[in-house]
């Protein structure tokens, strides 16, 4: 269900809105499957290998929080500093240093090192090293080389680095203060490691139990997959009125990447994939006035109104750079530097489109304009004409409105793209994209990626759901057994 965090995204007006309700109904979606959905949120993010991202949570230096953070921070340092500055030195805080960085020492080992283990006991015996801190031998400098080379041995290629840099340090509260810092980046990377090992384990327990789960809901009411039934209905539907056309590879002879360019010839037979990939496609273009939302797609509805979102601005962004490439020809756009100076300047437009596009749109056009009348100045080429510098702004201007034939072109490509990542994948999509998309080839990229992850969790989860209503929908005539098997 959408969150607080959607607010102040950019949305096409086209954008999933509204909460979903019971068939014949007005209200919010059934309770039940309400906690269901959110019971299941942060594990079906982590199931879901592309779209799930562990990051260390960084509060902005001139925040409140971050000022208090960094003085607390500060004063400890500065007091460990006293501490083993003092004659004699009292160990006590670096005592305790020591013990939390055995103990993440620790966390770090995988069952099998037991003699790393062994060792990390010895060299940081905590009896031993109090003993020794009463005694006042307790050297840091020594024990601290012990560390990095136990760090040394642990640290993942990426934080090499960082360890051998921690042997240049001389000052034992810096070193002590470095290290806990590597730790920390090392607890990180172990956390990930130990989510991607557990991944394909996490997304099998996932997919069986958000299938339970919905399954109790549905018994309860049996009536839980009316707004599915219609959407592969409508999806049905639209793929009998669509050109039917695939790429000629030999495993896509069952699936449809229609071309907005090419006529029907002879309708494609229907097959179980074609109608769910034409359903999730409708997704993306789901009117907010719609209430009827799928309930097997409750719990990604905030990820598909995102995609949505990207997917708009990728729409503007094409349409902006092929506008402009018209204009400049390739000398300019064979520059990747000179492209994403164009980039920049309509992704900062971004955020005001959706809610002044004409205003956003001047505001674009006047700079690009701008950049590409100096770009040619600076290359020593020809400047645009005065004729064709109001022509090339008048039609960025254009974009602004949604009936416009470059964003609408753009839009169909785009969702073109899309489909075929579903039937074909995201590399094989990429090799032969239309013109007008190559120059957002990772935006696209990413996309699909995205989508494809999506459909792929929610078809395993509720595969066999879709199974059911598509042997109902698809007669046999049209080239299918009487009961469809879909392989999830």
């Amino acid at each position: 269900m959408p969150d607080d965090e959607e607010k102040g995204r950019l949305k096409d007006p086209r954008d999933a809105g509204g909460r979903s309700s019971r068939p014949g109904t007005s209200g919010p979606a059934p309770e039940g499957l309400v906690d269901t959905v959110n019971e299941f949120k942060l594990g079906n993010k982590i199931a879901m290998k592309h779209d799930f991202h562990l990051e260390e949570k960084v509060l902005p230096s001139n925040s409140l929080e971050g000022k208090i953070k960094e003085t607390m921070h500060n004063a400890f340092w500065d007091h460990l500093n006293e501490q083993l500055s003092s004659t004699p030195p009292d160990f006590s805080c670096a005592l305790e240093l020591l013990k939390e960085i055995k103990e993440i020492l620790l966390s770090l080992l995988l069952p099998r090192q037991s003699r790393l283990r062994s060792e990390i006991e010895e060299a940081l015996d905590m009896d031993f090293l109090k003993q020794k801190a009463e005694h006042g031998t307790l050297s840091v400098p020594h024990l601290s080389k012990h560390i990095l080379n136990m760090m040394a041995l642990l640290c993942a290629p990426v934080r090499d680095e960082a360890v051998q840099n921690l042997e240049n340090i001389t000052d034992p509260v810096q070193l002590l203060r470095g290290i806990l810092q590597v730790l920390g980046l090392m607890k990180m990377d172990m956390m990930k490691y130990t989510i991607q090992s557990l991944q394909p384990h996490l997304q099998e327990h996932s997919i069986q139990h958000e299938r339970a789960k919905f399954q109790e809901q549905l018994n309860k009411q049996p009536n839980l997959l009316d707004y599915t039934t219609k959407w592969l209905i409508k999806a049905v539907a639209d793929l009998t009125t669509l050109p039917s056309t695939c790429p000629d590879t030999p495993d896509t002879s069952s699936t449809a990447c229609p071309s907005p360019s090419e006529s029907v010839i002879s309708p494609e037979p229907l097959s179980p994939k074609m109608v769910l990939s034409q359903g999730f496609l409708n997704l993306l273009l789901w009117n907010p006035e719609n209430k009827e939302f799928p309930e097997t797609l409750l719990m990604d509805r905030t990820r598909l109104q995102e995609l949505n979102s990207q997917l708009y601005q990728l729409t503007i962004l094409a349409s902006v750079l092929l506008v402009s490439s018209s204009f400049s020809g390739s000398v300019l756009f064979g520059s990747p530097h000179f492209v994403d100076k164009l980039k920049r300047i309509a992704k900062a437009q971004m955020e005001d489109f959706n809610f002044r596009p004409e205003e956003a749109m001047l505001t674009v056009s006047e700079q690009v304009s701008q950049e590409i009348h100096q770009s040619l100045k600076n290359m020593g080429l020809a400047a645009l004409s005065s004729d064709n510098t109001m022509s090339l702004v008048g039609q960025l201007q254009n974009i602004a409105k949604k009936e416009n034939c470059v964003r609408s072109v753009i839009d169909q490509r785009i969702h073109l793209f899309l489909k075929c990542c579903l039937v074909l994948g995201v590399q094989r999509s990429l090799l032969d994209l239309p013109e007008g998309l190559t120059l957002i080839e990772a935006e696209l990229a990413e996309l699909g990626q995205k989508f494809v992850s999506l459909t792929q969790h929610n078809q395993q989860v509720f595969g066999p759901y879709y199974t059911e209503i598509i042997n109902t929908l698809i007669p046999p005539a049209q080239g299918l057994e009487t009961e469809v098997k879909i392989h999830w």
